[in-house]
Order: structure tokens, then sequence, then C-alpha cells
């Protein structure tokens, strides 16, 4: 028998059924409120709403879990690599040998964009930040690849999903490329979709370019790492754009813009600027006091979702290590600043006892930017490795036969109804 809750409006009592998921807390179904009672929930940020039903990502943040598919992030992140993850979260299932071949050689061979989309770039000026830049192109690749824009038709569907995943680097890397004032970089089918984002963002025409292994594979777990996380601000735009039937490239420029946003995607950015803030290691004790007196933000430690400790955060933070270690960067004075707010946030009991632990964010800015790459690419970068997570959870929901539209109500607050008064006479 199902579970039901009781809700008592007024002197009416009505009853709802409760939906039980395979893992996380139970559901109350509420889609008939309006009709039972005239009214409806207020819940600003839907901090309690469940706005879809998903198979694809489950987190639990008091335990500090994260599985794509029921697979633990922390398997898949030692013992898988990027595309099989991406094959993962579309398909449900790791691939075999065979399906995994075969994805990957559709991948790799479809990294081209066409060349009139570069032309877009002209029109952009040198100084517009790489986020801009791939808003707008992501957005126009519809207006390139027509033969793929029928939602309803599965291998249209499949075709654009698969053209995004194999676009996104090349797209992200001539953002890159333009502000710096290089060259583009074609993509090189011989080598693996992370070594060949790196062989566009930093080959010169000059001399071979050998991606160095070790770089590789962390920047790798980067992707892994922000693949997918539920229902987060910039899935839940792409859902929400993707419902009103919209192509899935305009779907993903959304969600693309939505992650542009200080508060999502823009935190391992916040971190290194907070660095560049605190100076030195001399300057850290201060800086650390003035957090807990509240005058200055720390930033790339907690969370909204984890109350413990974030599950990525353990692996980058290995990786963070080989990363140093491998770059001989393990004396330079901003990784060095970095490594001791992570100490003193590890054992200070201030720190410890709010479980402000070193969240993906802090680690993976530290990654970057010893990698190389700017700043202003960390979003880009995010949103390249959040592609799959999206489309996704967007080829999830269009297959739904019970999709509809988004639309939230609201609590209005503003004037009662009231007639219009002549302009000489107000």
């Amino acid at each position: 028998m199902t579970k039901q809750a009781s809700l008592k409006v007024e002197d009416k009592e009505v009853s709802f059924p409760i939906l039980e998921g395979t893992l996380g807390p139970d559901v109350i179904d509420i889609r008939s409120l309006l009709k039972e009672t005239g009214a409806f929930t207020f819940d600003p940020g839907f901090t309690s709403t469940a706005s879809c039903e998903s198979k694809i990502t489950f987190i639990d943040g008091d335990e500090g879990q994260l599985y794509y598919r029921g697979y633990p992030i922390e398997q898949l992140a030692e013992d898988s690599d990027y595309l099989e993850t991406c094959y993962l979260l579309l398909y449900g299932e790791l691939p075999t040998k065979q399906q995994s071949e075969e994805f990957v050689n559709t991948i790799t061979k479809h990294t081209m964009v066409h060349e009139q989309l570069t032309w877009f770039f002209r029109g952009f000026r040198r100084d517009a930040h790489p986020m801009a830049m791939m808003t707008g192109v992501v957005g126009a690749l519809a207006a390139f690849y027509q033969d793929s824009l029928d939602i309803n038709n599965q291998d249209h569907r499949r075709v654009a999903e698969y053209r995004m995943i194999s676009k996104i680097p090349t797209i992200a890397a001539m953002c890159y490329r333009y502000s710096t004032g290089a060259p583009f970089v074609y993509p090189r089918n011989d080598l693996s979709y992370t070594a060949n984002f790196m062989h566009m963002m930093f080959s010169t025409p000059c001399e071979e370019y050998t991606p160095n292994p070790v770089l590789v594979k962390a920047l790798d777990r980067i992707f892994i790492l922000h693949a997918d996380h539920e229902q987060n601000a910039s899935t839940f735009t792409v859902r929400l754009a993707g419902s009103s039937g919209t192509n899935p490239f305009a779907a993903i420029a959304a969600g693309i813009a939505c992650l542009w946003g200080p508060a999502h995607g823009g935190a391992n950015e916040a971190v290194l600027k907070m660095l560049d803030e605190i100076g030195s290691v001399e300057n850290v004790p201060a800086f650390m006091q003035g957090v807990k007196d509240r005058t200055h933000r720390l930033m790339g430690f907690g969370h909204r979702v984890y109350k413990n400790m974030d599950p990525r955060a353990k692996i980058m933070k290995q990786t963070c290590d080989e990363v140093l270690k491998e770059l001989g960067l393990e004396n330079d004075p901003k990784f060095k600043l970095a490594m001791e707010l992570e100490q003193i946030a590890l054992n200070d009991p201030y720190f410890v006892e709010r479980k402000l632990y070193p969240n993906v964010d802090f680690y993976s800015g530290i990654v970057l930017s010893a990698l190389g790459i700017p700043v202003s690419m960390f979003t880009v970068i995010f949103a390249l490795a959040r592609t799959v997570g999206w489309i996704s959870h967007w080829h999830e929901m269009i297959a739904d036969p019970l999709y509809k539209i988004g639309r939230p109500r609201q609590l209005y607050t503003g004037s009662p109804r009231r007639d219009y008064i002549p302009e000489d006479k107000r």
C-alpha cells in the first residue's frame, strides 16, 4: 500500500501519496495540491522541491556521497576516463569494449566545427570574457547543424548530443586562443579527448606539442568530477529551457549562461582571486581571523549540498599534489599559501566544527592555474565538463512521455486590482 501524507488546510484534510526513490528521502507528490486545496507551496530556491524524476545522478550531502548512475565518483575518477563516463551518463551503463571503441571513434572524428562558425569570433572584442563568447557560439550551433533539430526524432537527438560533446572542447579552446591573439588550432584524431583539448589550447604551429600524461590525467579527472551534479541551477536551467521544446543547442547555451554566475560556476575562479588578495603565507593568520570575525569570506571551503566532506575534494587533493610535484611547484608562493589555508581549515576547531572543509573548487582552481589555464577560462572548463550532464538530463526529460513545460507559480504581494487614472488626474 502506498504511504500517504496528510495536510489540513483550514477545515479540509487531504492526502497525498508518498513516493519512494531508490536512494534518498521520500517525496510527497503534491501535483493535485492546487486542485484539492486551492493553494500551492512556497519554496524559494526550490530547496525542498523535486522538480523531476531522474535516474542519472544521486547526491547525499550529509554522507558526502556522489554517484553517477549508481557508481561512486571515487571509483570513476580512479579507474575510468571522461569519455567512458560520458557514455555512462548518456546510456546508464558502462560500455563494452566494442561500444567504447565506437563511441570514442564517433566523438573523436566530429571535433571539427563548421569553418564559418570561426568567423563569429571576429565580431567579439579581444578582451571579451571567454564565457560570453562560449554562450554565443554554442547557441549559434543551431544555425549550422539544422539536420538535427527535431527533438521528437531520437536519431536527431543523438546526433545533436554527440556533436555537442565532440565540438565543445574545440569551441572552448577557440575562446581561449582568440582572447590571447593566438591562431586557432585544429583538433587531432590521434589524441585522446582531454589530450586533444590541451593540444588545441597550448600548441603552436611552430613546433610539435606533446601533452604531459600526468597533466592530461589531472584535467581528465576534473572533467569527470564536474560532469554532473544532479539538479543544480544550470542543469535545472537546461531542463526548463528544453521543456519549451527549444532545440538542444539553445538549451545548452542557456545552461552555460546560468553557469557563468559567480554563485555557481565561478567558485574556483573566486578561490584564485582570494589567494591573490591574501598575498603571502605571512598574511594567512590575519585573514583566517578575519573569516572568524566575518570580515573576510573564505572561498572554496564548505558546500551548500555537502554538509560533510565533498567526495570530489579528496580526489582533487590527490590530483593537486600530483600536478604540483610534476611541475615542481610545491614551493611556489601562491600554492604554498593555498596549502597553508588547507591545513588551518582541516585542523582549526572553528572550521572543523562548522565542517568548512576544502571543496572541489578549492583544489580544481589550484590545479587549473598550475596547468597554465587563466582564471577567466575556469568556468569555460567547467562548462566543457558539464555539457554531458546537461545533455543527459535534457535527453531524459525529452524522452519522458509525461514531461511538460516548466511553469513555477508565485506568491503575489503587489497591488490589488485598481482602475486606471488619466494623467491629468494623477
